[in-house]
């Protein structure tokens, strides 16, 4: 489980139909030196977004084969899913 940063929405022409229900959403990962400043250097990856993450909010999402574990015994799509929405996080050194 990583933290990120929604930055921003996906739209798809033909979505699969398993992709309904959902908004794919691009987040940028965080590092924990980030995450004062609230924003990082690294590519934006795409996410399955269930809970309605918004713009600019703080997001745990998971990655690779545990991504689509949620979903199963349906086969979703995912490389990467939105698991929480962070509404407040103290970070001290």
């Amino acid at each position: 489980m990583r933290l990120g940063k929604t930055i921003g929405t996906v739209t798809l022409v033909q979505p699969h139909a398993t992709m309904r229900g959902g908004v794919l959403r691009l987040v940028v990962p965080l590092a924990t030196a980030d995450l004062a400043a609230g924003d990082g250097p690294a590519e934006p990856l795409v996410a399955w977004d269930d809970l309605g993450a918004g713009d600019g909010q703080l997001v745990a999402f998971s990655e690779g084969g545990e991504a689509a574990q949620p979903f199963r015994p349906l086969d979703k799509p995912v490389d990467a899913f939105i698991a929480a929405l962070i509404d407040h996080l103290d970070v001290t050194s």
